[in-house]
């Protein structure tokens, strides 16, 4: 039985434990320039609300890029990690998006935390 809850554990996507509140100064120091969480109110970037679970380049009245378009990924905790923690134009060659990363392990925690909550 331990072996089948250690397997199902294993193939489980990750639950990033952050805090949601801190995560919101997190975002308003690092995202909020270019982002809002508003749904609806897209700035320089599209809006972020109901991120986690939304497939990229969707939002109809937003001119992504041609390579986010074509990404065609879901946006899970797991692939925002991933292309939070790194160059956007490491990430994803050919994007409008202009920013280096975020690499303090705990703050990226928090702040998919709040765009989890965030719908």
């Amino acid at each position: 039985m331990a072996g089948l809850i250690v397997g199902w554990l294993a193939a489980s996507p990750a639950v990033r434990a952050g805090d949601a509140s801190a995560g919101a100064d997190v975002f308003k120091s690092e995202c909020a320039e270019c982002h809002a969480v508003k749904e609806g109110r897209n700035k320089k970037g599209p809006s972020l609300f109901g991120i986690v679970g939304r497939q990229s380049g969707s939002i109809a009245d937003y001119n992504y890029s041609d390579a986010l378009k074509q990404a065609q990924w879901t946006w899970t905790q797991d692939k925002l990690h991933w292309y939070l923690s790194q160059p956007a134009k490491t990430a994803n060659p050919g994007t409008k998006m202009k920013y280096d990363g975020l690499t303090d392990a705990k703050q990226l925690d928090d702040l998919l935390s709040y765009l989890s909550s965030v719908h």
